[in-house]
């Protein structure tokens, strides 16, 4: 899920801010806060955070908004704490206990069972989630104590390590793809292993290209509000398309682009990018600055996203 707020400018100011959310605090909030640091007037954020859970949240300024989806999109790294005994309302310590369990799983069980939870598996999001159901968010509904009832969706677990377990509690690290909820993989672990379980913390390590050396403290923005030391924080509008190719342009290909026009695309443009040449998106750049994200059809390009920059 991503949030995109707007606001009067002061300073236009593009690019991509790698926040370290601290505890406690919503990402909505988080993403206000960076947003006042740069007076930027439009700002958003990739992917939300819980405000029981601490890590990356990157955090768009201005034309870096625009690809904010290639960050939703991409995969994730977190580590997280499974305690045993409890199953919540919530799925982690913010909720109120809804089923108890005295067994407590031995690492080698928990090992076994790993391999069930990789890979495209089938999981039940938490009530307590931003999704819609008949156009009322999920976690609206649970806490008006309505009846929320989640369908199964698809979602990819890359990688699942334990790192330890003991009596209290289990620490695994993982990987996941798009959309899927820590929360609910704590939750089905436990139930899976005859026990009851919730999250009692989570970190996010990376998102995408985004990864915890890239990222700066709320703290430190708050101190340097509007100073050279919070703009040399700020990563380019292109960190987000990194995996995309490149398509170097010229100056008058740049205008056209940018009154939304179509451009031709010589053969030599396309080596390596696919075996027609075709249904390609690339980032279309003059002298390294980003211009367009375009399409490749018939040896045209097509802007699908015109960047002001």
């Amino acid at each position: 899920m991503s949030e995109i707020v707007a606001k009067r400018a002061k300073n236009k100011v593009n690019g991509w801010v790698i926040l370290d959310k601290p505890l406690a605090i919503t990402s909505t909030k988080a993403l206000g806060q960076v947003r006042r640091s740069f007076s930027a007037a439009k700002a958003g954020h990739a992917g939300t955070l819980d405000p029981l859970a601490t890590g990356i949240l990157p955090i768009a300024l201005g034309e870096a908004t625009k690809t904010i989806s290639y960050i939703v999109d991409a995969s994730k790294d977190y580590t997280f704490t499974l305690e045993w005994g409890a199953e919540t309302t919530t799925d982690d310590r913010e909720g109120e206990i809804i089923t108890r369990s005295d067994y407590r799983p031995k690492a080698i069980e928990v090992e076994n069972i790993l391999p069930q939870f990789m890979g495209s598996i089938d999981q039940v999001p938490p009530i307590y989630s931003a999704i819609k159901q008949n156009g009322r968010r999920a976690y609206d509904m649970a806490r008006n104590q309505e009846e929320v009832v989640l369908n199964s969706r698809k979602v990819d677990i890359h990688e699942l390590t334990l790192l330890s377990c003991d009596e209290e509690k289990a620490e695994f690290q993982v990987t996941t793809g798009k959309g899927a909820y820590i929360r609910a993989l704590g939750r089905d672990l436990a139930r899976e292993l005859g026990t009851r379980g919730h999250i009692s913390a989570l970190r996010r390590l990376r998102v995408g290209p985004f990864r915890m050396e890239d990222a700066i403290s709320l703290d430190f923005l708050i101190k340097c509000t509007n100073t050279a030391a919070a703009f040399e924080a700020l990563h380019p509008v292109l960190t987000a398309l990194d995996d995309i190719p490149a398509l170097a342009i010229s100056e008058n290909d740049a205008i056209r682009l940018r009154c939304g026009q179509q451009i031709g695309i010589d053969d030599d443009y396309l080596v390596n990018t696919s075996p027609e040449g075709n249904d390609v998106v690339m980032t279309a750049q003059f002298h390294n600055t980003l211009v367009a994200l375009v399409r490749i059809e018939r040896h045209q390009a097509t802007p699908i996203r015109v960047f002001n920059l």
